[in-house]
């Protein structure tokens, strides 16, 4: 495991520094660094820890070829994700949502990882590509001069506050969403405050051949929850229950297994695949975790990954709009600082696209949590729209069209909810 300690960050006046070692702030940091630019790293934490997001989509490629970890994600012992699947909540199983449907190419495929693995091989590939990399090290404050930052405060545990200067601060601090915070910019999402309760499983029962490393999608027979299951390297399988914070939390018992138990005996074809298996963690509760910012960009200053929002887990956006916002602001960075102009409209030029993305994937969220939505009958009214949702499901929202699936769901969105069995 590669840790570099800078001798003293003060010492040293940085073009970029990023708060925040996930997949946005190393694929921010990693790509400005390659362009030349000083950038420094600073992650919070000392060691690798767990996280959520363990399922990328296959849209990740691209960014992966550019930050030059392809390979690394080729040689890694993580199971290959050829496909999404979704179990509705009386049972029935949509034919599998295969990725190489509308390409058959390497790059519709992807993979399910265990994130403390996966956030430190980008953090080893960003200091073999110049990255300075700070761990134990963690933004309290940005520097501002009038509107402008102009640096960072950061401070060690137990060690004194250190102002470091730069020309941008990156602020990938994941939900901790500092900056937006601070700017009182971070607005939570009225029609997604969900909470999730998660574990992980030993010995449970995964599919073969192609179908092994498939995200699968429960809803409950309730259907005011559903599961994620996602096989993890060897025996591991990453379970998860979303629901609304009142159904979870509230209304429920102040135990969180027991809700969780609740729940699984509501999604019997889940609970079959882990009759037998062997819990290997204790619960984890999330809650409030769907939010947007106002702005992406100011003087000086840029949010990447879910430091600049968060749309909710169902589809396994989260790492993969992490990747493309650190993609994306490091391009913009770059010209901003090659130009000299460090305003937010420079920082923020690639907030319209990255966006429109966003929302569009937003829109597909939203059908999700129709009551009375289901893949099968969208397809069977919108059978034209089977290759743009697949290209949804990949994460295609930036390379290619998908005008004629959003406008079939927001046409769906708009009507009435109809009664369902």
């Amino acid at each position: 495991m590669t840790q570099y300690h800078p001798t003293d960050p003060r010492l040293r006046e940085y073009e970029a520094v990023v708060a925040g070692g996930g997949p946005a702030g190393a694929t921010a940091a990693t790509l400005l660094a390659q362009r030349g630019h000083r950038v420094l790293l600073a992650e919070r934490t000392a060691h690798p820890q767990f996280k959520l997001g363990e399922s990328l989509m296959p849209a990740t490629y691209s960014t992966f070829e550019r930050l030059g970890m392809l390979e690394k994600m080729k040689r890694s012992h993580f199971p290959k994700k050829m496909s999404v699947q979704f179990v509705t909540a009386s049972g029935r199983e949509s034919k599998p949502f295969y990725f190489f449907e509308n390409d058959p190419h390497e790059r519709s495929q992807t993979w399910q990882v265990l994130r403390s693995e996966f956030d430190q091989m980008l953090l080893d590939n960003a200091v073999e590509q110049g990255v300075e990399v700070c761990r134990g090290l963690s933004l309290k404050e940005g520097i501002f001069d009038g509107d402008r930052a102009v640096g960072a405060r950061v401070k060690r545990v137990g060690g004194e506050p250190i102002e470091i200067r730069s020309q941008v601060l990156i602020d990938a601090t994941g939900q901790s969403a500092l900056l937006a915070r601070r700017m009182g910019i971070r607005h939570l999402e009225p029609q997604l405050k969900n909470a999730s309760i998660y574990t992980h499983y030993e010995g449970a029962r995964r599919d073969e051949g192609i179908d092994e490393g498939a995200t699968i999608i429960y809803q409950t027979e309730s259907k005011r929850s559903w599961f994620w299951f996602i096989p993890l390297p060897g025996d591991r399988v990453s379970v998860g229950v979303v629901g609304s914070i009142d159904h979870l939390i509230r209304e429920r018992s102040a135990d969180p297994r027991q809700t969780f138990e609740e729940e699984l005996d509501r999604c019997p074809l889940l609970a079959e695949r882990l009759a037998g298996a062997q819990q290997t963690m204790p619960v984890g509760v999330i809650r409030d975790f769907s939010y947007k910012t106002g702005q992406q960009a100011g003087e000086g200053w840029v949010l990447v990954g879910d430091a600049g929002g968060f749309i909710d887990p169902v589809y396994s956006t989260g790492v993969f709009l992490a990747l493309k916002s650190g993609e994306m602001a490091a391009d913009a960075v770059h010209e901003a600082i090659e130009s000299g102009d460090l305003s937010g409209e420079r920082l923020g030029s690639f907030a319209t696209e990255y966006r429109a993305g966003v929302e569009a994937l937003r829109t597909l969220v939203y059908a999700f949590y129709r009551p009375d939505f289901s893949f099968a009958r969208f397809l069977e009214r919108y059978p034209e729209c089977r290759g743009q949702l697949v290209d949804m499901l990949v994460g295609n929202v930036y390379e290619r069209p998908v005008d004629r699936i959003l406008a079939a769901l927001r046409e769906t969105l708009a009507e009435p909810v109809a009664a369902t069995a």
